[in-house]
């Protein structure tokens, strides 16, 4: 009992929750946490698969000022150069560049197990949806688009009410990102 006792606050749960059935964490709809982060140190970028039919969704953070991680063009679209791909960027950058380094998480909830983000190329855009993975009777949402449709690595804005945020346990900062929106819209 000694063990649980010390077991159940620090994984957020409460006796109680236990004995019901139902932990209080899972009730809220996550285990994590989600923390601010500085929105200037991260770019979203639509990076080319392959022959570059496809891309996929990459964010790369600058962690230090030692060097830069990324040139970002200007105008809509904005081509982006992944600097960090020339030199060793550890310490300096971080690169997400797939499920195990972001997700989606909407309010207390994170989605990583039931939307994925996808990069889509339309007539005139590029855009980063979520899509449902499980009950695909759940709507897509439009998270971010490049402005105009061009080869290449291309810079994702975020459409309004979407940002960042990094996976927390308790206090503890984790080395995942959140592609975060307060409430679903509507």
């Amino acid at each position: 009992m000694d063990v649980l006792a010390r077991f159940l606050p620090a994984a957020g749960l409460s006796l109680l929750s236990l004995v019901a059935g139902v932990p209080s964490s899972f009730a809220q709809g996550s285990l994590f946490n989600a923390i601010p982060v500085d929105q200037s140190k991260f770019i979203l970028v639509a990076a080319p698969i392959g022959a570059g039919e496809r891309s996929q969704l990459n964010i790369y953070e600058q962690r230090s000022e030692k060097r830069p991680c990324y040139a970002s063009g200007t105008g809509s679209p904005a081509v982006v150069d992944p600097l960090l791909s020339t030199f060793d960027f550890t310490g300096i950058c971080n690169r997400y560049i797939d499920g195990n380094g972001y997700s989606l998480r909407i309010g207390g909830n994170d989605l990583g197990t039931r939307y994925r983000l996808v990069v889509v190329k339309t007539t005139n855009d590029i855009e980063l949806l979520a899509t449902p993975t499980r009950d695909r009777s759940q709507r897509s949402y439009l998270v971010a688009r490049s402005g105009g449709n061009a080869s290449g690595f291309l810079k994702l804005n975020f459409e309004p009410g979407w940002t960042l945020m990094r996976r927390a346990y308790g206090k503890k900062a984790l080395g995942h990102i959140y592609v975060y929106r307060e409430a679903a819209a509507e």
